[in-house]
């Protein structure tokens, strides 16, 4: 039995075909994330991180520097570089939203407290810059420092205009190329940076963790108003957090007078009450703003893939264009 036949999820098919490294990297994350004096940090890192979650950033970086041929040890440091950074940013986006489930678990800062997920988030920010700085590339640590810098931005542009009906579409591409898309394409790109691929190659792989970065947090959105209690957080979760996420924004913007009151009421003044969530749900299926939202995610999924024209011919690059598809069948 092949591989593609003995796993059917494209990730699954990356963490196959790239196991020895992917070992490799979650044996440097355990080592990187102790703390000789203070215990609380690899207890807290340790919840999170053994609750599973895909390792999808690092495989992007894996595969990337897997398919420019890199044969050096340093795509594992920048592996690790780029969970440390995605997993400090989710101790950090806990206490912003006053989270209480993190894949499916009790989050960190419900089982310690704020404080200790605020600093231990910090820790793994200054790991992954330790980590970064080993490879002795001034331009990797020039893509990854300039990745967290957006990434905090996007969180707080989102923090000023997630209650704000006035966020249109525009700004929440901007958000969501912030908080999210900017680790996707800094974890693709830095693999072709290390491997020191052509220019062209660099800016492919690039556009690809953009493209792929974006059609990501679509579906995560559409995920909180049409997914299952499987996918680690309640359904919901979004609205009763008043975050203006893209369905939403597609709703209000094609809302009438009353309508748009709802949408004042339960987002901007945050006075929600039973059966609200149900009237959200009315409405947005009746602006078709789901069906719209949907196919912005698979839009940029098609982008993601055109992007991988610009590779040379690869086994990784086609399991990369699989999982494109893979990211947006999760709403079909």
């Amino acid at each position: 039995m092949g591989l593609k036949e003995a796993t059917t999820k494209p990730h699954d098919q990356l963490a196959a075909c790239l196991r020895d490294d992917l070992v490799a990297v979650n044996a440097l994350i355990r080592e990187r994330m102790a703390s000789e004096h203070a215990p609380r940090i690899p207890e807290v890192t340790d919840h999170l991180i053994a609750a599973g979650g895909k390792r999808l950033r690092p495989l992007l970086t894996l595969a990337a520097a897997r398919l420019c041929n890199y044969t050096g040890r340093y795509h594992i440091h920048l592996a690790a570089t780029v969970e440390f950074i995605h997993t400090a940013t989710l101790l950090h986006d806990d206490v912003v939203d006053e989270s209480q489930q993190r894949r499916g678990r009790p989050s960190a800062n419900l089982l310690w407290d704020n404080k200790s997920s605020v600093l231990v988030g910090d820790y793994l920010f200054a790991r992954s810059f330790q980590l970064m700085t080993e490879t002795g590339s001034m331009d990797v640590l020039a893509i990854l420092a300039n990745a967290s810098a957006t990434i905090a931005e996007g969180e707080v542009l989102q923090l000023t205009a997630a209650q704000d009906l006035a966020t249109d579409e525009a700004v929440y591409l901007q958000i969501v190329r912030g908080k999210t898309a900017a680790l996707f394409s800094a974890a693709t790109e830095v693999g072709g940076v290390i491997a020191r691929a052509p220019a062209a190659e660099v800016a492919a792989l690039h556009a690809y963790g953009d493209a792929l970065g974006i059609s990501f947090q679509i579906v995560d959105d559409l995920l909180d108003y049409e997914g299952t209690g499987a996918i680690g957080k309640n359904i919901g979760d979004d609205f009763r957090e008043r975050k203006l996420t893209l369905p939403v924004i597609k709703a209000v913007a094609r809302a009438n007078a009353e309508e748009r009151s709802f949408w004042v009421r339960v987002i901007e003044k945050g006075r929600q009450k039973d059966g609200d969530l149900e009237h959200a749900m009315g409405l947005l299926r009746k602006h078709g703003a789901l069906d719209a939202a949907r196919e912005d995610a698979l839009e940029w999924a098609e982008r993601a893939k055109s992007a991988l024209d610009g590779l040379p011919a690869h086994p990784i690059r086609e399991m990369l264009r699989d999982l494109a598809d893979y990211v947006v069948a999760r709403i079909n």
